[in-house]
């Protein structure tokens, strides 16, 4: 079912390529980041532009620090950041070659584990699911290309995550107790683009919503979709951009989408056409999402 919304930009700032948007659950405020601008936004409700936080090193993700503050997982590592004062401190080293990879998509577990996977710049099938175990990161899932789609069903039972470049999503039994994955298997699966034939993007970043539905970006399908616990698309949000890489809920009330997008390397005449590629976008929805969890990294 095709669904038409009235879709806003969340004002004038355009990301090269926005990516992890975080609905802080204390402070009531959005997050994200712009990957290759290496930076740390945040909008206030009023503000004519975001706050920037500038980075040393693209920030893949960001998650709200039970301690304050954020995390955000960066090529050369995970570090804090202190909204209020600006520090930021180191709190673990990457655990790849930081020449040929970088963090990704990121999410926190219900019981505030960080999990986050990485990407090979040469998109080769180098990259891997991690979940951070005190300081150290612990692959769980090696193999991947590009990991994205990270989230939790409400009950944590079941954990999703996509390789982007596989054009598959995964899911697994989840024991939110250890933080142990089991019984791993295809929870939906895309066609490649292939010329001359109909193609409606990738899977990219997900958020899951207080029925056990997954909405997932399709990048470059120009899309959101709302998939059951089946497996089965159930929805779709025609968006303005054909690049959204990533949703999340959030609002005084949950029942607000705010999807990052991109437009760093698209089509010259593509953007000509969408002013709105690398805004953050905003549309209601009828059903709320599951909040964030807070990290205790």
């Amino acid at each position: 079912m095709a669904l038409h919304h009235d879709i806003q930009p969340l004002g004038a700032h355009r990301c090269l390529l926005g990516e992890s948007p975080l609905w802080h659950p204390t402070e009531q405020q959005l997050y994200a980041v712009d990957i290759p601008g290496r930076q740390v936004l945040r909008w206030r409700a009023g503000a004519d532009a975001p706050d920037s936080w500038p980075q040393d090193a693209e920030p893949g993700c960001i998650a709200a620090r039970a301690a304050g503050g954020l995390v955000v997982a960066r090529r050369d590592g995970l570090w804090s950041l202190d909204t209020a004062t600006g520090a930021q401190q180191r709190l673990a080293e990457p655990p790849y070659d930081a020449t040929r990879l970088r963090f990704n998509d990121g999410k926190v577990d219900p019981a505030g584990r960080f999990w986050v996977g990485s990407i090979s710049d040469a998109r080769a099938p180098e990259a891997a699911l991690y979940r951070l175990d005190g300081a150290t990161f612990s692959a769980q899932l090696p193999g991947l290309t590009t990991t994205n789609g990270i989230a939790w069903s409400p009950d944590g039972r079941r954990m999703h995550w996509c390789d982007t470049k596989a054009h598959r999503i995964y899911v697994a039994d989840y024991d939110v107790a250890t933080g142990a994955l089991s019984s791993h298997r295809v929870f939906a699966e895309f066609a490649p683009k292939v010329d001359g034939q109909p193609y409606g993007g990738r899977p990219d970043g997900a958020a899951m919503d207080a029925e056990g539905c997954y909405w997932v970006a399709m990048f470059e399908g120009g899309c959101l979709l709302r998939l059951a616990p089946s497996g089965e698309v159930v929805a779709r949000v025609e968006l303005p951009a054909t690049c959204p890489t990533m949703p999340t809920f959030g609002g005084a009330d949950g029942h607000t989408l705010f999807v990052t997008t991109a437009r760093e390397k698209r089509p010259t005449d593509e953007l000509a056409r969408q002013p709105l590629a690398g805004a953050v976008l905003q549309v209601r929805v009828d059903v709320p999402g599951m909040p964030a969890t807070l990290t205790q990294a």
